[in-house]
């Protein structure tokens, strides 16, 4: 069976000033010293990239964006590329998110073009799918995975700078969370799914989870099967709460 190292991944939406840099101060501070059998990234807003990359400096969290064009450059006012992401400090970015594919209406194809230009960028891109609620009470959930997947994943995605995470829709900022088993049937088809998708990659892939996770259910989430890390929203905004989902591989 192939190990994946998994990733815990903190994506702060729109939130954040230069005071909230102390909370990733605090994190590399507490995390110094500690032998981490994962991954951990954090992803403020733009403008906090860099002040967070030197806050981060010399410690094992690295830091990513929240989105990017699928251009290198060129006239798309208030965008930002995955050149420019790379440049502030940025070793990966979220692309795909359902509050972009809802707010913005972005379609797959928008996500595979900005996924394609982070890997052009030297950047790892982190693809979101997930279903709504209204899909998986229709009972169309693996079939909204295996369309998303499809569509959203470009050619030349390797697990080296691919990231998939399963988000449904429903769960996110709900403090609803599905069972273990409903979880972990998603994992499994999105597995499946990248073992065609991405040929000779799929199976050391990393699948994140996210939705509702925090530090009292983050063990028993991390621990399904093809679960291999967290994309947490609210929770990561406080290092105390990030370090007790972080635990889950400690």
């Amino acid at each position: 069976m192939t190990t994946i190292r998994p990733m815990v991944a903190g994506n702060w939406k729109m939130n954040g000033t230069t005071a909230a840099l102390r909370e990733p101060r605090l994190l590399a501070g507490i995390l110094r010293g500690v032998k981490l059998k994962c991954d951990v990234l954090i992803c403020p807003p733009a403008t906090l990239i860099r002040r967070a990359k030197s806050v981060m400096r010399g410690s094992k969290v690295k830091v990513g964006g929240q989105d990017c064009h699928a251009a290198i450059s060129g006239a798309h006012t208030g965008d930002i590329s995955a050149d420019m992401l790379k440049d502030a400090g940025a070793t990966a970015v979220i692309v795909g998110h359902s509050e972009r594919r809802t707010n913005h209406k972005e379609t797959s194809a928008q996500v595979a073009a900005k996924a394609q230009a982070a890997h052009k960028s030297g950047i790892t891109a982190i693809i979101c799918i997930g279903e709504t609620l209204d899909e998986r009470k229709a009972g169309k959930t693996l079939a909204v995975l295996s369309e998303q997947i499809k569509a959203s994943i470009p050619s030349g995605c390797t697990a080296a700078n691919t990231v998939v995470a399963y988000e449904p829709v429903w769960a996110i900022g709900t403090g609803l969370t599905p069972t273990v088993a409903e979880i972990a049937e998603a994992h499994a088809h999105i597995r499946a799914e990248l073992s065609t998708a991405m040929p000779g990659e799929g199976p050391s892939t990393r699948i994140l989870y996210g939705g509702s996770v925090k530090p009292s259910n983050a063990a028993e989430l991390m621990s399904v099967a093809n679960v291999n890390g967290a994309l947490v929203g609210g929770a990561s905004l406080k290092a105390v709460d990030f370090i007790g989902i972080i635990k889950a591989y400690l």
